[in-house]
């Protein structure tokens, strides 16, 4: 009997990050919802226009926030693990740096530089490695896009050496 009084003592609270998803969750399908309204629809036969899908996805996303309320407030969802900051803000930075080098250094560099600091989140403690990797690796993109597909890409001074 004293084991119940300590099972009922660990019991956990509600989740209030997942509160927030739900709240989140919520937001979205009534955006959505909004949206669909103002479609113009099309009378037909089978009565589905190009609202149908939003309105389905938005019922969804209702659903779902429905049921993330439910379950946080059971707090049945898994503890979380503790979050690392610093793996999000190599990759944070890779993109910022990425958007600021796109059209000064061109593709090849600024996406070459992202995939090296996205390595580096992911554990790759070697830039001097990665970096010259991703930007070979990045103007193979870069050719097989610009050359063989004739899709514009910014270029850069490493593009404009070789093409």
């Amino acid at each position: 009997m004293s084991e119940d009084n300590t099972s009922s003592a660990t019991e956990r609270r509600p989740d209030r990050a997942a509160f927030i998803i739900a709240v989140f969750l919520f937001v979205i399908a009534g955006v959505m919802a909004w949206d669909a309204t103002h479609l113009n629809t099309i009378a037909q036969y089978a009565r589905i226009g190009p609202a149908t899908v939003p309105e389905v996805v938005a019922f969804g996303l209702f659903c779902l926030g429905i049921w993330t309320v439910a379950e946080a407030w059971r707090g049945e969802f898994p503890e979380r693990d503790k979050q690392e900051v610093a793996p999000v803000i190599w990759i944070v930075a890779g993109l910022v740096c990425q958007m600021l080098l796109l059209r000064v250094a061109g593709f090849s560099i600024a996406t070459g530089i992202l995939f090296a600091l996205t390595a580096r989140g992911f554990g790759k403690r070697r830039l001097w490695i990665s970096l010259p990797i991703g930007i070979v690796f990045s103007f193979v993109v870069w050719a097989i896009f610009s050359q063989l597909l004739q899709l514009t890409l910014p270029a850069g001074p490493l593009e404009h050496l070789f093409f």
